[in-house]
């Protein structure tokens, strides 16, 4: 039997994908224990390619793979890598690979990699590092996770007020503990407390003798280190940031979110709100069957029972079907454009509280626009599917029944939508994970239900 892990070379891979196209190769390689082989393979592989190759690999491949490159490995690449994927091969990888990622990453892509460790490895790590990046790591681990405190780095450029443009440069061009790349100077008091940044364009081209406090703009917006990541992207999504001063609960500078982080964070959240919408959770491409079937069986089990219900609903009216074939065949019609509707407007609710869009102060315009929307495709659908089924049973009344059902059902779709992941979110639960299942159950069982009920009334 084929281990469910082993990668199938398939068809030839695109040309612009260069992980597709080696990975075969690659894996031949290390199943003949042609190391040397297989490190030169990927040696002009980037970072991010190289990853996308890993994770294209088992995990005994992905191990042999990166101790074939030694000291070429770039660290890097694990930075590159997808959570599920980073958390199952970082702790199999030697220490010396991880103490030297921790030593060269900066700092919040070394926290990335060693939050998935356990405590005893982590600490053999830090121990290994020199005392100035083991506490800038430290004081970053203390902070929760998915907080603006995991994704800052702790190395900036932070200057007092009464300094020159002069000064500021030369100590740009002398100090050795400053970030490789920045856009932003803050400007701190003597109690570390940002009172405003300067552009390093700004800076560049000011002339030296000018102080720092006279070019500074003093509007500059900070980001708690306990500040959830998903509100720090809505700050520099909102105010078009580049980088963001983190300071700690005594206000104290600690910190700086850069826009490369916070982009990670929205593609992150983004395709987290998708897959959860989908049912499938945090699952992903790389996973093993093992880990695939639990998640999406018990997504299925509460879809099972809810396609239960409406059957029931259904039983109710079976002689009804039982007297008029044709109610069975126009029934999934009405069913279909009620969760096709609902899943349209839940799909806008969900994603609109997720970006805080949607709150106390619009909630009522919103559910009118949906009502609004609903009744208004109800009415155009229920025309057409009136005329589309005289034409096809030479029925007026069995028209109107379908037609009254459609208004009906894209109406309870339109209020199910927008109301479904509102109650959620206000009872503490995530709408993302848990809108679709209860809008499916309420279009299908009123779908059925107002065509069933109105043929019984109309028909019989």
């Amino acid at each position: 039997m084929q281990d469910e892990n082993k990668i199938d070379p398939g068809p030839a891979a695109p040309a612009d994908d260069p992980a597709q196209g080696v990975a075969a190769t690659v894996a031949d390689a290390l199943d003949a224990s042609d190391l040397a082989k297989a490190a030169d393979l990927v040696q002009a592989l980037s970072p991010p390619d190289l990853a996308s190759l890993l994770q294209l690999l088992d995990a005994d491949h992905q191990v042999a793979l990166v101790g074939a490159l030694g000291p070429n490995f770039n660290p890097e690449t694990l930075t590159e890598l997808d959570r599920s994927v980073r958390d199952r091969l970082v702790p199999l990888l030697p220490r010396e690979v991880l103490i030297e990622a921790a030593r060269s990453l900066e700092t919040d892509d070394a926290v990335y990699l060693l939050e998935g460790l356990d405590e005893p490895e982590r600490e053999a790590i830090l121990a290994a590092i020199p005392r100035s990046d083991r506490a800038a790591l430290e004081r970053n681990l203390e902070y929760p996770e998915e907080t603006a405190g995991r994704l800052m780095q702790t190395d900036f450029v932070a200057v007092p007020p009464f300094w020159t443009v002069g000064r500021t440069i030369d100590h740009m061009r002398e100090a050795p503990d400053l970030p490789e790349s920045f856009s932003d100077i803050f400007v701190v008091d003597p109690t570390f407390h940002v009172i405003g940044s300067v552009d390093l364009s700004r800076l560049l081209r000011t002339k030296r003798h000018e102080r720092i406090d006279t070019i500074m703009d003093k509007g500059r917006h900070v980001m708690l280190a306990t500040e959830d990541q998903e509100e720090v992207a809505r700050q520099f999504e909102r105010y078009e940031l580049r980088s963001a001063p983190v300071v700690d609960a005594d206000q104290r500078l600690v910190g700086v979110v850069t826009v490369d982080d916070v982009v990670e964070v929205i593609e992150d959240e983004a395709d987290e709100d998708l897959r959860r919408l989908s049912g499938v959770g945090d699952e992903r491409i790389s996973d093993s069957v093992r880990q695939i079937v639990p998640s999406r069986f018990w997504w299925l089990f509460v879809n099972l029972l809810t396609a239960i219900l409406a059957s029931a609903v259904i039983k109710q009216f079976d002689a009804t079907i039982e007297h008029m074939v044709a109610l069975a065949v126009l029934m999934p019609i009405v069913a279909s454009m009620g969760g096709n509707a609902g899943t349209q407007t839940m799909t806008v609710a969900v994603r609109a509280l997720a970006t805080g869009e949607l709150g106390t102060f619009n909630t009522m315009r919103v559910v009118l626009r949906e009502t609004a929307v609903g009744l208004l495709n109800g009415l155009a659908f229920a025309m057409i599917m009136a005329a589309i089924v005289f034409f096809w049973f030479g029925s007026n009344r069995l028209g109107l029944v379908i037609g009254s059902a459609m208004i009906i059902n894209l109406l309870a779709a339109a209020l199910a939508g927008i109301f479904i992941p509102l109650g959620l979110e206000r009872m503490g639960f995530d709408p993302a994970v848990s809108s679709t299942v209860f809008v499916t159950t309420v279009t299908d069982v009123v779908g059925f239900l107002a065509f069933l009920g109105l043929a019984t009334l109309w028909l019989m």
